[in-house]
């Protein structure tokens, strides 16, 4: 395992100044990807490599986000009436019943 010190800098007026603090983050076996993507070119730094991941994990949630809004909205407009929920477990328990018999059978 590694632990990088990953340090975010900024120019300003040809001096470096420090846009946040420098964090230690432990890879681990995500090392070697770093490292494969830096040396492919790809990216300058670690830190580059680390922003673009959380720009893709950002992507990835608000798409996410997206289609799960999506899901609700459509339950919410769907015109078929509603089940109760008293209704939903029993169903639950039967269903869950019927497969714990079905297993002690196989078994």
């Amino acid at each position: 395992m590694y632990d990088i010190v990953i340090r975010n800098l900024v120019r300003e007026d040809e001096r470096a100044v420090r846009a946040s603090k420098p964090i230690t983050v432990t890879l681990g076996d995500l090392q070697e990807r770093v490292d494969a993507r830096i040396q492919s070119g790809g990216y300058a730094s670690v830190s580059e490599v680390i922003r673009a991941g959380l720009r893709a994990l950002d992507r990835e949630e608000a798409a996410l986000d997206v289609v799960l809004r999506q899901r609700v909205q459509e339950a919410l407009d769907d015109p078929r009436p509603t089940i109760p929920a008293e209704q939903v477990f029993a169903d639950l328990r039967a269903h869950h019943a019927e497969r714990v018999k079905a297993a002690k059978q196989g078994a």
